[in-house]
């Protein structure tokens, strides 16, 4: 098994054999990369176990990965659903945090990651609701304070007076 450019495990006909044998359930993936190398119809005993079967000539570009990626998430509909937008500003307290977020959240829309943000808000909620502990923050996420009004971090940006910049580039 290798890695392609985006970084997306890339398997070959023994990686999957081996997932097999070793009693992976392959009906809960939802998608194989696999090299070119791979002979499918002579693989057709593990093709029917996997629900999509997909065989890149050439890795897929960053953009299509994530869409990829993104779609396959698992969560809730009420999360799916969810004003994140509305659910951020709600959760600011004065007016320079409402208009911290409403700059941020600008910048989130214009790269298309209110999904994150929705799974971001589901994830914080199923690891408080199971008592599960997580860092303070790392890197650069500190710096945007809706990542701290979500609760994914505990670094207050505007008390640091961190540039939403640093994390958003």
């Amino acid at each position: 098994m290798k890695t392609d450019s985006v970084g997306q495990l890339v398997f070959d006909d023994s990686d999957l054999i081996d997932l097999i044998m070793q009693g992976r359930d392959l009906e809960s993936i939802s998608g194989i990369l696999t090299d070119s190398t791979v002979d499918i119809e002579a693989a057709a005993f593990w093709l029917e176990r996997v629900p999509e079967f997909t065989c890149w000539s050439e890795p897929p570009t960053q953009e299509v990965f994530d869409v990829m990626q993104q779609s396959n998430w698992h969560m809730p509909d009420e999360y799916k659903q969810l004003d994140i937008a509305k659910h951020i500003l709600d959760c600011c307290d004065t007016p320079e945090e409402t208009q911290r977020c409403g700059q941020e959240l600008l910048m989130y829309q214009e790269r298309n990651l209110f999904d994150l943000l929705r799974y971001l808000k589901y994830l914080v909620d199923v690891m408080t609701q199971n008592h599960v502990i997580w860092g303070v923050g790392r890197g650069s996420s500190v710096a945007s304070h809706v990542l701290y009004k979500l609760g994914v971090h505990r670094i207050d940006s505007m008390f640091y007076d961190l540039a939403p910049e640093e994390f958003l580039r």
